[in-house]
């Protein structure tokens, strides 16, 4: 046998042993893939595996009685903890049950769980300006000044300053959402709102909303987390300011500049109430906006619960109501976006408007979590700069340590806020209820 001949026999084996390494490959990936696919799928089949079986997911709780807006007193009799919302112990929902080799309880203790009462409706100043979230219109002698003050937040500050910091809006929920049921006991709640060189009055009407339309005994505190603001007005004038809110409300600030996360970090590390609920610093809170969120961690602590989120316009401050049928997503660049939901989960919501979806990640301004679970899953990472890149990541967090825990977009709770879309616009979102 020639050295030639040899060389062509080598060669042949290798290229035989190379196919085959690389159709084993080949075939161990796709069955991980599936593997991954049967775990995390809504539905395979119209009744195969996973699919939504009759009395499961329904968001009715059938022990707790809907408060009144006279201050009366839920019914005594609390829903058991330890069956979820959907109708199985442990929330059969969530998209990972807690795991059994430990981590916090999915159940509060009842000790740390409140009455409360409903809020009572804020009434219309009629004849003011934005009033029932209906837009402001601008004096012609007054565009020139009006033009000069968009510059100094990229929405119109002239409008803002004009409405009421307690201002009204309409209930725009859907009709399901306001005869719904929640639990006697619900866990409490702080809320963090980080600013930089936020306008007054945006600031100080997200404040007001939290504190007009939230049960006052869910709402343990309120936090505001100055990020080197450069303005006067949010110096000593505002700590004297919510100094004499009605609700506990305090200002922590940072040395320097941090940005959104770590300005986060500092206000969670200084929360006291069971549940974190994340704001902008420019929202305002509607009607039944809070107890929803809590309806569904109290039944699971390893839920994260986002708001329906409704928009103001950032030129005439009207309330503009977003679909509800719409979830978050990312594209292959990783940028978060808002998707059309698909059949299959309008299906197993048995096309009910009102229940929570299971959405695959979550926009990052405004959300709920258990303050343990919250630390558990590793929290915010502190170096990140900016902010954009926070949803995706809590969002990840859960399927990177094989939690089983439900992202949900509950429609119930409406909040519309201000996120800045670009370098010179501003969208305004509300969360809604």
């Amino acid at each position: 046998m020639t050295f030639s001949t040899f060389t062509r026999k080598m060669r042949g084996r290798m290229r035989s042993n190379t196919c085959r390494i690389v159709l084993l490959t080949s075939l161990v990936w796709v069955i991980f893939d599936f593997v991954l696919i049967a775990r995390y799928s809504d539905c395979i089949g119209k009744d195969g595996w996973r699919c939504k079986r009759s009395g499961e997911y329904d968001v009715e709780l059938p022990n707790a009685e809907r408060l009144v807006d006279d201050n009366q007193l839920v019914d005594d009799n609390e829903i058991n903890t330890e069956k979820s919302l959907d109708g199985e112990s442990g929330g059969a929902l969530i998209m990972g049950q807690g795991f059994a080799s430990g981590g916090i309880s999915m159940t509060y203790p009842s000790v740390v769980l409140k009455k409360w009462f409903l809020a009572p409706s804020v009434q219309e100043a009629k004849g003011k300006p934005g009033e029932m979230g209906k837009p402001v219109k601008i004096p012609a002698d007054m565009k020139d000044l009006m033009k000069e003050k968009f510059k100094e937040n990229q929405f119109n500050l002239l409008a803002s300053d004009m409405i009421s910091l307690n201002r009204s809006l309409t209930d725009v929920r859907h009709e399901g959402c306001r005869r719904k049921h929640y639990a006697s006991k619900l866990p409490t709640t702080s809320i963090v709102i980080v600013f930089h060189n936020e306008a007054w009055t945006t600031l100080l009407r997200t404040v007001w909303s939290v504190i007009n339309r939230s049960p006052r005994a869910l709402l343990k505190e309120i936090i505001l987390v100055d990020d080197a603001s450069e303005r006067d007005f949010l110096g000593k004038q505002l700590e004297e300011y919510v100094a004499k809110l009605p609700v506990k409300t305090f200002v922590l600030r940072t040395e320097k500049r941090s940005g959104l996360i770590r300005a986060r970090l500092l206000g969670a590390e200084h929360v006291s109430g069971e549940v974190i609920t994340f704001l902008d610093a420019h929202c305002e809170c509607t009607e039944g906006w809070l107890e929803p969120l809590l309806a569904r961690i109290v039944q699971n602590r390893r839920t994260v619960v986002c708001p329906i989120i409704d928009v103001i316009s950032d030129e005439t401050f009207e309330y503009i109501t977003a679909s509800d049928s719409t979830w978050g997503g990312f594209n292959w660049k990783l940028n978060f976006r808002w998707y059309r939901v698909p059949s299959r989960e309008m299906a197993r919501r048995n096309n009910d408007r009102t229940a929570p979806l299971r959405t695959p990640t979550m926009a990052g301004g405004l959300f709920s979590i258990d303050k343990d679970y919250f630390y558990e899953i590793g929290s915010y990472d502190e170096g990140m700069d900016i902010w954009g890149g926070e949803n995706l990541e809590m969002s990840f967090r859960e399927l990177a340590k094989l939690l089983r825990a439900m992202l949900a977009i509950v429609k119930l709770c409406v909040i519309a806020s201000s996120a800045r879309v670009s370098a010179g616009t501003w969208r305004m979102f509300t969360p809604r209820a």
